[in-house]
This record gives C-alpha cells, structure tokens and sequence, in this order.
C-alpha cells in the first residue's frame, strides 16, 4: 500500500479553476494506478478520473473535458486540474490508489488519503 495526502482545496466561484494535489508515499508508487473520487453531502463516492502508471487516462462522463489528471512518477504526485467548474462539483474530493488497472469501483481501491474539500459558489 501507499500512503496518500491531498492539498489544494478550497472555495472558488463558478467557471473558475482549482488544482488538486496528491503526494504518495510508501513502495512501489509506479506500480499504482491513481484515480481521483469525490462524495458530496447524502451522496455515493463516485469516479472522477484515473491514470494508470504508463499514463493512459480515463474521466467520468460528467468531467466532459473540463478536468486533467497527471501524475509525476518521478516526484510520487498525481494532479487533477479542474477548470470551468460548476456548483454540482462541490464535494469532498479524495485521491486513491490501487494496484492492475483502473477501474471506477471505489470499493476497490485500498489505499485513501483524507480528502480535499472543494466548494463552488454560483
């Protein structure tokens, strides 16, 4: 397992822009795939992007070209750069980690960091 911390949180207004920031710690961090999930008040933990270790990317239909995954191999970090971002993005945005391949399954993820809030006001 990885250990995982988020930065880069915070309150933003619509259309605006935020990055998020995980820094992994622990073996084998290239052997990881990432992925970015958030959970908003009364709602599920859902898929918001991953990126396995050779790059390949993959986003949830709702990003629809407004958010950017990346992930530095070299400095164990992995971004999510948010643009043009709406009050229904508003949630608790968490960094995770897992071994294989991506997939949008929470439950299958082992490795969490504790979150990132990120507010959008309209």
């Amino acid at each position: 397992q990885v250990q995982l911390v988020e930065s880069g949180g915070g309150l933003v207004q619509a259309g605006g822009s935020l990055r998020l920031s995980c820094a992994a710690s622990g073996r084998d961090f290239n052997s990881h795939v990432m992925a970015w999930f958030r959970q908003a008040p009364g709602k599920e933990r859902e898929f918001v992007a991953g990126i396995a270790w050779r790059y390949t990317t993959y986003y949830a239909d709702f990003v629809e070209g407004r958010f950017t995954i990346s992930r530095d191999n070299a400095k164990n970090t992995v971004d999510l750069l948010m643009n043009s971002l709406k009050p229904e993005d508003t949630a608790v945005y968490y960094c995770a980690a897992r071994r294989e391949w991506v997939v949008s399954d929470s439950s299958e993820y082992d490795s969490w960091g504790q979150g990132t809030q990120v507010t959008v006001s309209s």
